[in-house]
């Protein structure tokens, strides 16, 4: 299963406080884990929602509004994309990681719809148009 690991914001993050060098190295050999796991399919972190835009959706109307955004806590600071067997294995991989802020901090684990997931909706077309998109993106 693949899931989405979403490192939350904080004030620190949202104001650009840089990690500490030890933080830096120490993210690092956590991430060359992952990849040693087969686990890591992608993975960044996010510059402050200051720098960031912001679109609603209203029917046929789209606003677009300019960060910074409030509720930091709501926020995303960095993401990593995994395969993982399960969720367990994905919340024990979670445990290992370093603390990414200066504070204390969360990570969400989100699991990530895959086609199965839609079987009693799709369409022969639709079910034809998506294998297309995703052997032209992967």
């Amino acid at each position: 299963m693949r899931v989405m690991v979403f490192v939350k914001a904080t004030a620190d993050s949202e104001a650009a406080v840089q990690a500490t060098p030890e933080m830096f190295e120490a993210m690092g050999r956590y991430n060359e884990q992952l990849i040693n796991a087969g686990i890591l399919l992608a993975g960044d972190g996010l510059k402050p929602s200051s720098q960031g835009k912001r679109v609603v959706f209203s029917g046929a109307n789209r606003s677009v509004y300019d960060g910074p955004f409030a509720e930091t806590k709501e926020l995303v600071a960095g993401y990593w994309l995994w395969q993982v067997r399960d969720m367990d294995e994905a919340v024990e991989w979670v445990k290992r990681c370093p603390n990414p802020m200066f504070t204390d901090s969360e990570i969400e684990i989100r699991p990530v719809y895959e086609m199965a997931d839609f079987a009693d909706i799709m369409t022969p077309e639709s079910k034809t148009l998506h294998e297309d998109n995703a052997h032209r993106v992967g």
